[in-house]
């Protein structure tokens, strides 16, 4: 199978520096520091049309008060790279309706920041980031708001704080540890023939369809998973699966894995709670929505794992699967 690399968030040189999380203080107070600022969960980019992050020093403006919370995300050529979760501010004029939105595409100013930086959607601008860009970009996302969620301790119910640079959170009272999870999820390219079984979710925009996915329960394999939720949401069963390849997902701690499957037949019966829709597509009804010209299907976008999957399996780049479940 051809590598896939036409999707976000693969990893890049960002070094990470685990053995200086616990010093990421004195990192904060270097001359080179500097910080990424995210606000409810957008980050601060700039470029036109945006294609970089705006890193800021310690000092900016805007930065206040900030120190205790400023999450070491490691080094990139040397220096300390900082995020830091300012979401208490408020724009003028905030459309909180436009924030809930699946494709937010609305931009917010900070006032004391430099001209041309503003807060965007990960997901508007995730396929135009440089790849170190787009590392630190997930990570700050994720755990800002790991730790949004994450402030009092599970086992008590007493405040924590924040420890080792951020990747960590500790409580007073009973000594407790807590560390950022990642959630595993399937996302599955099932086939029949020359179809691929796609669904939609109703929160997403109009026409959208995109392959099936899941998460990963409790003592259950990724290969259970991908025949119990393709079962459970489609009603369609499936036989061999195999491995294709992983994703960060940063929206907001996920790490999607992405699998082939060959369904036993095509009976769909949808689970509406879990779907709002789920048909097979062929390949030529597929390449005519990547063109733009199916009037009823628009494809997941740039960027995602289900994209680059879709891209392969309409290019004939993924092989089969032999009765060993191999790649031929």
């Amino acid at each position: 199978m051809a590598q896939m690399d036409s999707y976000s968030f693969q990893g890049s040189d960002l070094d990470r520096a685990a053995h200086l999380r616990a010093g990421a203080a004195e990192l904060l107070a270097r001359s080179d520091a500097r910080i990424l600022p995210v606000w409810r969960g957008k980050l601060l980019v700039s470029g036109d049309p945006a294609d970089r992050l705006a890193w800021l020093p310690p000092g900016q403006p805007g930065l206040e008060g900030t120190a205790a919370e400023t999450i070491f995300l490691g080094l990139e050529d040397g220096a300390p790279c900082f995020a830091c979760d300012i979401s208490g501010w408020e724009p003028a004029g905030l459309d909180g309706e436009e924030l809930d939105r699946f494709a937010d595409l609305s931009e917010q100013v900070h006032p004391d920041f430099p001209p041309g930086t503003r807060f965007a959607e990960l997901r508007a601008v995730m396929t135009r980031l440089p790849l170190v860009d787009a590392e630190a970009a997930a990570v700050a996302r994720a755990l800002t708001q790991w730790h949004g969620t994450h402030g009092y301790c599970a086992k008590c119910g007493a405040k924590t704080a924040m420890a080792q640079g951020g990747w960590q959170r500790l409580c007073p009272a009973c000594g407790g540890e807590h560390y950022p999870r990642t959630d595993p999820v399937v996302i599955m390219l099932v086939t029949h023939g020359n179809r691929v079984l796609m669904g939609r979710n109703p929160r997403w925009p109009q026409g959208m369809y995109s392959l099936l996915a899941g998460f990963v329960e409790p003592g259950e394999a990724p290969e259970a998973a991908v025949r119990r939720e393709v079962l459970e949401e489609a009603g369609v069963p499936v036989g061999r699966v195999r491995y294709l390849a992983s994703q960060p997902w940063p929206f907001p701690t996920q790490l999607m894995t992405a699998w082939a499957g060959e369904a036993l037949d095509d009976g769909i019966t949808v689970d509406p709670e879990e779907l709002e829709d789920a048909r097979w597509v062929s390949r030529e009804e597929l390449a005519r929505s990547f063109r733009g010209e199916h009037p009823e299907i628009t494809p997941a976008r740039h960027g995602a794992i289900a994209r680059a999957v879709l891209d392969h399996w309409l290019a004939d780049r993924l092989g089969s699967l032999s009765a060993d479940g191999d790649c031929r």
